[in-house]
């Protein structure tokens, strides 16, 4: 009988850090749908630029997690990003209406081309901050909807 104490004192604890040392593995991600309120016809492409930090936010595409435009195919247009992890995102979007990739600004610099953002900031006399347009992404499926401005 002590023989059998022995071995399991020797064994347990061998096999509690066997147990303790194996992965965990769980699905954390999610997906974020973008649809897009405001376009009223099916000329161009909307572009989305998709930021997990401030850095770059929302005007420069090279910082973004995931950037692309899409044509209009559907009102309202929609698109969704795949497989996020947990994080805080910003979503910044324009309706490209000439299809050159670029918001298109007048000669003082204000936008000739709609645009918008997540969490729909209220704009006034420039670009909204990160933290205005922030999206806390947990694990669940969301859909937002950004409502698109002019000046």
């Amino acid at each position: 009988m002590t023989s059998r104490y022995l071995i399991s004192a020797f064994l347990l604890p061998f096999l509690g850090a066997l147990s303790a040392s194996a992965p965990v593995y769980g699905r954390f991600s999610s997906n974020l749908t973008v649809q897009i309120d405001g376009v009223s016809d099916r000329q161009g492409q909307i572009c989305f630029s998709l930021f997990k930090s401030s850095r770059g936010f929302p005007d420069s595409g090279n910082d973004a997690v995931d950037k692309r435009c899409v044509k209009i195919t559907e009102t309202p247009p929609k698109i969704t990003f795949n497989d996020l992890p947990p994080n805080t995102y910003a979503v910044a979007v324009f309706w490209d209406n000439n299809s050159d990739g670029e918001l298109n600004r007048n000669f003082l610099g204000v936008p000739t081309e709609k645009f918008g953002f997540s969490s729909n900031p209220i704009i006034r006399t420039g670009p909204p901050k990160f933290s205005d347009s922030a999206i806390l992404m947990t694990g669940k499926n969301q859909v937002i909807s950004i409502k698109l401005q002019s000046f």
